[in-house]
């Protein structure tokens, strides 16, 4: 289920626990297999419950974490309340508590950097983000401080390497004297700041600004919107 995009594996669990689950036609559980062939299918209110889930855009500030509170920081969730609802969210969702329950973090942020951070109920979203083989891009405004010359450029696009494993090409461009703006298909941890670091430069500020074809836009700092139903990522 997972492999076709139908739900996360967390989910497929809990939909054939439930026996909300054929493989043509013949009802399955937990541990059944099938073949890339058969037709799989999740019932109308397996769907239904697709449906209800909810994915979170904030605009995280410094000094929050993305997922779990961790030495005495407070993660990014602590924001979703109605207090900190943006007054311009055009999704029309109203806010209710169900939808704090099961938020993951779709494309972590550091501690210590700022922007777009996804939260979602859906597996089906986080799967598309962040998925083993994700393709959606990621970009950020990066200011740094330090020379870096025009082989330090060609080799932040395409050239290094991390925790002995190559990078993906990525698209590093000059948006003014003290700041990059990097495209990425991959999210190592803290993924830009080592990069940059290779090549002799220091981040002093980092901002997530999109995630494919979501942008941060004009959603204040500390506060969220839905997703909307007309948007695609």
């Amino acid at each position: 289920m997972a492999q076709q995009g139908l739900c996360s594996r967390r989910e497929a669990d809990a939909f054939l626990a439930a026996g909300r689950v054929t493989v043509d036609g013949e009802p399955v559980g937990v541990g059944d297999k099938a073949l890339p062939t058969q037709r799989i299918v999740l019932d109308q209110r397996g769907q239904a419950q697709q449906r209800a889930t909810v994915t979170i855009l904030i605009h995280k500030p410094i000094g929050l974490v993305s997922g779990q509170a961790e030495a005495g920081y407070k993660p990014a969730v602590t924001l979703v309340t109605p207090e900190n609802h943006w007054a311009q969210d055009q999704s029309g969702v109203s806010f209710n508590r169900s939808h704090l329950r099961g938020l993951a973090v779709a494309g972590r942020l550091d501690i210590d950097s700022t922007g777009l951070l996804v939260l979602t109920q859906d597996g089906r979203v986080a799967k598309q983000l962040i998925g083993q083989d994700s393709e959606v891009e990621k970009e950020y405004l990066v200011r740094v401080k330090g020379n870096l010359s025009e082989q330090g450029l060609a080799r932040l696009r395409h050239g290094l390497a991390l925790d002995g494993k190559a990078l993906k090409p990525a698209q590093v461009t000059w948006q003014n004297q003290d700041q990059l703006k990097f495209v990425l298909k991959e999210g190592k941890k803290r993924q830009i700041r080592r990069m940059c670091e290779l090549v002799g430069l220091t981040v002093v500020g980092l901002k997530r600004v999109r995630i494919g074809q979501l942008k941060l836009g004009n959603l204040p700092v500390g506060q969220w919107r839905y997703l909307g139903p007309h948007e695609s990522i």
